[in-house]
């Protein structure tokens, strides 16, 4: 049995992951019509045992349109030339995912507008409609320039 190390505490069987291997578009010569060297690895997300749910939750956040609606996430890998290479290529960037979503993300600390931005903030306000104010035409008095009750 063997294992893909991906953190400290995750580590993969390599008997979750399924490659399929299609051809290839793209350069490689009379090798591209006849050799499929393009990999397609398939893991199961859903049914892992190996990943913790917060890292499962995170990973189909972050795989987005790559993770189908059954929970396997599909990797294409067409780089190189060659079968071998393309399925590191593969699961390097499924190690690389899985590594991205076992970290945790800071949580965001609320934060108010300094005294001084918010001064800036409405002085241009004030600016722009000043400028927006000299842009009408003469003569036709507006709601806002009329004096109030």
């Amino acid at each position: 049995m063997v294992m893909i190390r991906v953190t400290s505490t995750i580590q993969l069987n390599e008997h979750e992951i399924d490659f399929d291997f299609v051809r290839a578009s793209g350069p490689g010569g009379q090798n591209v019509n006849k050799v499929a060297t393009a990999a397609q690895l398939r893991f199961d997300v859903a049914g892992s045992p190996s990943l913790p749910e917060e890292v499962r939750e995170r990973l189909k956040k972050i795989a987005g349109n790559r993770i189908h609606a059954d929970g396997i996430l599909v990797i294409e890998a067409r780089r190189y030339r060659s079968q071998a290479r393309n399925r590191e290529d593969a699961t390097r960037r499924l190690v690389e995912l899985i590594r991205e979503a076992a970290q945790k993300p800071k949580p965001r600390r609320k934060t108010k507008p300094s005294a001084a931005a918010k001064r800036r903030r409405l002085e241009e306000k004030r600016r722009r409609s000043q400028t927006k104010r000299k842009r009408r035409p003469i003569g036709r008095p507006r709601n806002d320039d009329l004096p109030g009750p």
